[in-house]
């Protein structure tokens, strides 16, 4: 038995995709037609693909922003769709995005709408850029608000690469510092304490626990703690999959002290709003979009506030009013929302609260960097110097040990 890819039309014309075992081609088509399915393509995974993992297989943020924007620029220079695609696959340098926008100009060929054909690699562009597009589509402005995803893309990546630049600095500090100090348990310490072993004599209480701790990284110990952190890791990233992990987890992290849970909620924040107002903007019912920003936040705190404030809006009730009962959200916020519901510019009010607390983070991250780094430099020079100096401790009291 052998896996076969397929891609099928069903009876309500939606493209689907998915793989199924089968002894050959024509085994695997006659079983998809007695489903009651159009067989459009069947074609064997191969070895290599089978056993390539996911994450060397997809799509990276960049290639999209910029496939973005050259298909929203064709477009609106007046580029058929299929042709722009075709374009688009030939020159994209990702080879994952190749195969995907090809799929995606035969599924338009074959009479299916952009929307469609990218709903059936939703895990590559998004719900967001999904909606978005279908909601361009039925306006007659596909162009326009590619425009606006590609925006949207282009300044979540922004967020992002913020955050991670803070962060790089203090990590590679601190995984320096482990570093070093992991050597010099690992092959300095050992030869002081032989040194020490042929002196005799009581050493002082620094020095013995170096050793101590130098005998049980260098022993069986060293071992049964690493298998220890790996399995530790290993249990904490499938508890953050699961659904009360996940949540638990995103209230936690709002929680961090030195501002760090702080810049958590602004990002957090700046995304959903942002992407709140990129959808009501392209048309997108506002019941929808509620519900995608809120996936979109990336914390779970943040959703299910929104979450709940869309059982009210189906009520009846304005946007602001359920969240200005929530603690995540602040007053500026809602009062906000409340000023563009009144205006009648709620899409460009949300974009003015998004650029609001993204310029927070900046200078967030910013000054927790400039308080980070001196804090790190002496991280990494305490845990050094704490062993050099157990290590020569005993040099001041040779003669003693001596006698």
């Amino acid at each position: 038995m052998s896996v076969y890819k397929y891609k099928v039309r069903n009876p309500e014309g939606e493209i689907l995709r998915d793989k199924i075992e089968g002894e050959d081609r024509e085994a695997v088509a006659e079983l998809l037609r007695r489903r009651g399915l159009l067989v459009i393509d069947v074609s064997e995974q191969g070895l290599r693909e089978r056993e390539m993992p996911s994450l060397f297989k997809g799509v990276r943020a960049d290639d999209l922003v910029i496939f973005t924007w050259q298909l929203a620029t064709m477009i609106e220079a007046g580029l058929p769709l299929v042709r722009s695609l075709g374009i688009l696959a030939d020159q994209t340098e990702s080879a994952k995005l190749r195969e995907i926008v090809e799929e995606v100009r035969k599924d338009i060929e074959s009479g299916s709408s952009l929307s469609e054909a990218l709903h059936s690699h939703e895990d590559v562009f998004g719900r967001l850029y999904v909606e978005m597009v279908r909601a361009g589509e039925v306006g007659g402005a596909l162009d326009e608000v590619l425009l606006r995803v590609a925006a949207q893309l282009e300044k979540d990546q922004e967020l992002k690469r913020k955050v991670r630049g803070a962060m790089t600095y203090p990590l590679f500090v601190l995984a320096f510092a482990l570093a070093a100090a992991l050597f010099m348990l690992v092959f300095i310490v050992p030869i002081f304490a032989g040194m020490y072993a042929d002196l005799g004599g009581s050493l002082p209480l620094p020095t013995r626990i170096a050793l101590g701790v130098s005998d049980i990284l260098t022993g069986f110990g060293g071992l049964a703690m690493l298998i220890l952190f790996i399995m530790v890791a290993f249990v904490f990233v499938r508890w953050t999959r699961t659904e009360a992990g996940r949540k638990a987890w995103g209230r936690l992290v709002l929680k961090i002290p030195l501002g760090i849970g702080g810049v958590v909620r602004k990002v957090a924040l700046a995304r959903c709003v942002r992407t709140l107002g990129a959808l009501i903007s392209s048309g997108v019912p506002i019941l929808q979009a509620l519900e995608i920003a809120a996936t979109s936040s990336g914390n779970p705190v943040v959703e299910a506030a929104l979450l709940r404030g869309r059982d009210a809006i189906r009520q009846g009730a304005p946007i602001h009013a359920p969240l200005e009962g929530e603690p995540v959200f602040p007053p500026m916020v809602t009062r906000m929302i409340a000023v563009g519901e009144e205006t009648g510019n709620l899409d460009g009010m949300l974009s003015k609260i998004a650029d609001f607390y993204e310029s927070e983070v900046d200078n967030t991250v910013k000054s927790l960097t400039s308080i980070i780094e001196p804090v790190m430099i002496l991280v990494v020079g305490a845990i050094v110097g704490a062993i050099i100096i157990s290590m020569y401790l005993p040099m001041l009291r040779i003669f003693e040990l001596i006698e």
